[in-house]
């Protein structure tokens, strides 16, 4: 265990150990982090064979899709400020067979990337549940750290959330209600602090393309996603970095933006595995989704990079 906290410097106490507001509070210049969704190991199969819920026994191509990834990220000079995992790190299901070997192996996969680059974990709903209860949410949080956080990077403030206790809790009430009370006084800080930007990390998207399309499985029920979003605007928050739909989507509510990222792992529209590039200057959040293929072979853009050199 002691190893893999050294590992992993993850979430305690609704705080990041890899960062410190007193070192990481004030603007210093333009960064960028990674952001990846979905490795998911064992989708890749179950989708293949039409069976989701049983059929998750093999994931020997997510294994080489994330160690890839991990390679792509590595070789990025200047390295990113973090790699952060927007949820779904496996498939299989609280209570299922193969969930502690598919957490193991993507341990094992992700414990190789540089140790100066901070790896930031998102719940999903297949990490603690479609209808979590205290004991999967624990169990997450014993594995991978706080299912909710804030941390701060560059004078720039972010918030990771547990989506799937907006879409249900009923299993959970006393969790999701604590949730929201520490939201609200984390959206109180970023109203008050003169933070460059706020950015929001969660699994499942609030919408998909627009604020007022209808709720399915991918988005978050209208009236909550409603009082969310108008929260997030009212905080001055820019962006909202999601993943769950395993295709790249996004719009726009007022001046808060909804980001989708595709999958490391399986593909359930025409995008190919893929990573996001997200650069944070003083004025603005630029992104680009990138495939595995192509970072590892062409690093980021120099578009991109002129951005990040800016002063």
């Amino acid at each position: 265990m002691a190893e893999e906290r050294d590992v992993f410097p993850r979430a305690r106490g609704r705080r990041l150990s890899a960062f410190r507001e007193d070192d990481e509070g004030q603007w210093k210049a333009p960064f960028y982090f990674i952001q990846g969704a979905d490795p998911q190991f064992g989708l890749m199969k179950a989708w293949a064979i039409g069976d989701c819920d049983n059929g998750g026994d093999e994931w020997e191509e997510e294994i080489k899709l994330t160690e890839q990834a991990v390679q792509a990220i590595n070789q990025l000079n200047p390295k990113p400020k973090f790699f952060v995992l927007c949820g779904d790190l496996i498939h299989g299901m609280p209570g299922t067979q193969w969930r502690k070997d598919q957490e193991q192996d993507l341990k094992n996969v992700l414990k190789n990337i540089d140790q100066d680059i901070p790896l930031v974990f998102v719940s999903g709903n297949h990490d603690i549940g479609n209808v979590p209860t205290p004991e999967t949410i624990d169990d997450f949080c014993k594995h991978w750290g706080d299912d909710y956080f804030s941390f701060w990077v560059g004078g720039v403030f972010f918030l990771v959330l547990n989506s799937q206790l907006y879409f249900d809790s009923s299993k959970c009430p006393g969790l999701k209600q604590a949730q929201d009370e520490w939201l609200d006084a984390q959206l109180a800080v970023a109203e008050k602090q003169t933070c460059k930007h706020v950015i929001v990390f969660q699994h499942i998207p609030l919408f998909l393309q627009n604020p007022d399309e209808d709720h399915d499985y991918f988005n978050l029920e209208k009236s909550v996603r409603q009082e969310l979003m108008e929260k997030f605007h009212k905080a001055g928050i820019k962006a909202v970095f999601s993943g769950h739909y395993h295709r790249n989507a996004g719009g726009s509510y007022k001046d808060l933006e909804m980001v989708v990222s595709s999958a490391i792992g399986c593909q359930l529209g025409e995008d190919t595995h893929g990573l996001r590039v997200v650069i944070v200057t003083a004025e603005k959040i630029v992104h680009r989704y990138c495939s595995l293929n192509d970072l590892s072979s062409q690093g980021i853009e120099k578009e991109l990079m002129d951005l990040i050199k800016q002063n």
